[in-house]
């Protein structure tokens, strides 16, 4: 059965959970663990869903079983944390995201028809959310976009939603346009005022470099992840042929490791 709790799954993951009661226990448990609280974790939940991403993205298909686990682990420590101070269990994340997965597929698991295009089913999804939204009591538009993601992902998540509300340039043209008149402002920053303004003037930039993106359908975190990627193996590039030659990166100058740089591109090392 689709909502059987019982076999292997459910038995891992109680054990699991287990596990995590032991380690917090006052009298038994691992001194680094019980110095633990949410805040503290945190960051080791946003490293563990970007080594996810990273074995995803490189195909490493022998090392995502393992980082599957490690995020889980992130999971049930939080849900351990929140039991301990009363607030909800691992049983009650489970029981919300069973709810709230059902809630949002009618056309799955209700009477919907399901002979809906891939568009149609993204607009009824935000409909959905929007009334979850209304529910908590979340009455900006802005409201409810979290402010630990990824600061490009989320410009563009806040974008989208001031977009739907008709926050939003035209076309594609304009916000080139923009682009340009902040990248002329931060150029007059740099020349004459100080950090805080030059720092505020970049933002600026970034902003809108993330709504170009956004107009063109694209994901400027992918796409900027796609970029250091192809910056690395570029750069080992040049390494590798430097150390063939009993040099190192320190030891040439710009115009020969740019030379190296294009060889790399004309070799298609992407």
């Amino acid at each position: 059965m689709l909502f059987d709790a019982g076999g292997d799954v459910a038995e891992q993951f109680r054990r699991l959970v287990a596990i995590m009661a032991c380690l917090r226990d006052p009298e038994t448990g691992c001194p680094w663990d019980l110095e633990q609280d949410f805040a503290s974790i945190a960051p080791y939940t946003i490293e563990e869903a970007h080594e996810v991403a990273d074995a995803i993205e490189r195909g490493a298909w022998d090392e995502l079983e393992g980082e599957l686990g490690d995020l889980a682990l992130q999971v049930v420590f939080h849900a351990r944390l929140a039991e301990e101070a009363g607030h909800f269990d691992a049983a009650g994340v489970l029981r919300a995201i069973n709810a709230k997965m059902i809630s949002r597929h009618p056309h799955v698991f209700g009477t919907e028809s399901r002979d809906k295009s891939a568009a149609q089913q993204t607009e009824d999804w935000e409909k959905i959310k929007a009334a979850e939204r209304a529910g908590r009591a979340e009455k900006g538009v802005l409201d409810g976009v979290a402010l630990g993601l990824p600061a490009l992902s989320r410009a563009l998540k806040l974008q989208n939603r001031a977009a739907r509300v008709g926050f939003d340039w035209p076309s594609t043209a304009e916000v080139v346009e923009k682009i340009v008149e902040e990248a002329q402002e931060l150029n007059e920053a740099r020349e004459s005022l100080g950090p805080a303004e030059i720092a505020e003037e970049y933002g600026d930039l970034l902003f809108v470099i993330v709504n170009l993106g956004r107009h063109l359908g694209l994901d400027p975190e992918a796409c900027l992840r796609a970029t250091n990627g192809n910056f690395t193996r570029r750069f080992n590039y040049i390494e590798d042929e430097l150390n063939a030659r009993g040099k190192t990166p320190a030891q040439r100058d710009l115009a020969e490791m740019d030379a190296l740089w294009n060889a790399a591109k004309a070799q298609g090392v992407k």
